[in-house]
């Protein structure tokens, strides 16, 4: 179920994308039956295009998902290689020994489905990400009757989102958000930028009827945003969008008469909200000019979305976040949701996933206090038996990660990324070296310096790092190998001593006839 990525930090400097390892999958290839997805978010989605070909088995997605996954494998070039099969909403299908049926829930993107999974030993609920929603804008997710009568087939485990396990108030409903929206624009005097997640089609949707009822025409900045209206579009979604100003013609519009909407909300320093606060996208802003956040601040993303905040705050720009107005609602259930879907899918066992292992054991405990029999929490590895005579750990396997590097996928801690580290973090010292057919040095060693901390006095550093490899040449016996670890842990000293870090040494010898 599901075989998404997560997006590059300074753990793995110059990355963009983290894949999953699928070492385990792969050994047992033979027994894999298909791929099935839940929804269209990254996190659960996103490495198809570069893991799905390898595997070799069909894929299973709603319409709105499969549009979603077949740009990504026409982008890749390998649309041929891929079996993607369309389920419709409330499909199902048999992948014997299983059967799994699609159940729409609402979130924060269209068509999510969670799945109830047929096996020989139970049923198994899985959720993916959710939430309650009366008024989901786009959609229509199933009942409380539809998900009592699921629970009154007998559910060995939900398999539950565990995001918002701490929160406990509910979500809030997506149709809550249009009314501080529109009161929000209404009250702008010049150019409205709103940012918002790409993926969010019923947000989309709110956002282009706020800009009707404000008098503001709409302008698309972001080929995310794009890639999502199309998607939509082509799914029966988002057919009311009004005709869009292009992003260079804004300026032939009257400041109070466009509303934009923009990716980068979470800080992406080169998706369009950065760009317009640096002043170098087609959209320019200025004093007076309003930006709202309709979104929520992800973990890790403070301090860049922050400094964008900042940049605009210089330029006397007004921000609205979800602190000053009811612009934005999570897709993920806080306590009383899950309080909710307990009760009507009443499962033996409670198995949490998503979110990190403290959300996943607060939701253990939460279920539990709420009267689900069972619940067990695992980490990333543990082998979990749910039946018969579950729920229990049976094994550990190795897991990992993948880097997109570029256009290469390698490991996440292979030599690569940790001499990158190494790189970012010591810096590196070159030197080269000439010797004669005596092996007597030729002239002195040529040295350079890349991120190493020696600003003032460089001459000097430069003669006690020449002159230290010197002497290591002096007192060499051996092989060139051995040459070059003498010159290295030579000339590293000397940094070690200016600098008091260890930058990374590398030794070019040359010889001559």
């Amino acid at each position: 179920v599901d075989l998404g990525l997560t997006f590059g930090s300074a753990d793995y400097p110059g990355t963009e994308l983290v894949l999953p390892d699928l070492e385990f999958i792969e050994d047992r290839a033979d027994d894999l039956l298909g791929i099935v997805l839940t929804h269209g978010h990254e996190d659960h989605i996103g490495a198809v295009p570069y893991l799905a070909a390898d595997l070799g088995v069909p894929l299973y997605a709603t319409p709105f998902t499969a549009q979603l996954i077949r740009g990504k494998l026409e982008e890749q070039g390998i649309a041929d290689e891929v079996d993607l099969r369309i389920i419709p909403m409330e499909g199902e299908l048999d992948l014997a020994p299983f059967h799994f049926r699609f159940m729409p829930l609402a979130h924060s993107i269209p068509e999510m489905s969670a799945l109830v999974i047929d096996t020989p030993y139970g049923k198994i609920f899985h959720t993916g990400d959710w939430k309650l929603d009366e008024q989901p804008v786009i959609g229509k997710p199933s009942t409380a009757a539809q998900l009592k009568a699921v629970g009154d087939e007998g559910i060995l485990a939900l398999v539950c989102d565990s995001t918002n396990a701490f929160n406990n108030e509910d979500s809030g409903s997506e149709g809550s958000v249009k009314a501080d929206l529109l009161k929000a624009v209404n009250a702008a005097r010049g150019r409205v930028v709103v940012t918002t997640f790409a993926s969010n089609a019923a947000r989309l949707q709110t956002l282009a009827e706020v800009a009707h009822e404000a008098g503001r025409k709409l302008c698309i900045a972001g080929r995310s945003l794009n890639r999502i209206i199309q998607a939509s579009q082509a799914t029966g979604y988002l057919k009311n969008i009004p005709e869009l100003v292009d992003m260079e013609a804004v300026d032939a519009h009257p400041r109070n008469q466009v509303m934009v909407l923009a990716t980068g909300g979470q800080g992406e320093a080169r998706a369009a909200l950065a760009r317009i606060a640096e002043g170098n996208h087609p959209v320019k802003l200025e004093e007076g000019d309003t930006v709202i956040f309709s979104s929520k601040q992800i973990p890790g993303n403070e301090v860049a979305i922050g400094r964008i905040m900042n940049r605009l705050a210089r330029q006397n720009i007004l921000t609205v976040t979800e602190k000053q107005a009811h612009v934005h609602v999570s897709g993920h259930p806080g306590r009383p949701e899950l309080a909710e879907l307990y009760d009507y899918i009443r499962p033996q066992i409670l198995l949490p996933v998503h979110g990190e292992r403290r959300h996943m054991a607060e939701q253990a405990r939460f279920g539990l206090s709420e009267g689900i029999p069972q619940a067990i929490v695992q980490s990333n590895g543990d082998v979990i038996r749910l039946a018969p005579k579950g729920p229990v750990k049976i094994g550990e396997e190795r897991t990992g990660r993948l880097i997109l590097d570029g256009d290469v996928i390698i490991p996440a801690d292979g030599d690569t990324i940790n001499q990158r580290r190494r790189l970012s973090w010591y810096g590196i010292i070159n030197i080269a070296l000439a010797l004669d057919g005596d092996n007597n040095l030729l002239g002195d060693p040529y040295i350079r310096l890349h991120g190493v901390p020696i600003e003032d006095e460089i001459d000097s550093f430069f003669d006690e790092a020449s002159n230290a490899a010197v002497k290591a040449v002096k007192d060499w016996r051996g092989d060139l190998d051995d040459l070059r670890e003498k010159v290295r842990l030579a000339v590293r000293r000397v940094a070690t001593s200016w600098t008091g870090k260890k930058p990374i040494v590398d030794v070019l010898v040359v010889e001559t006839a």
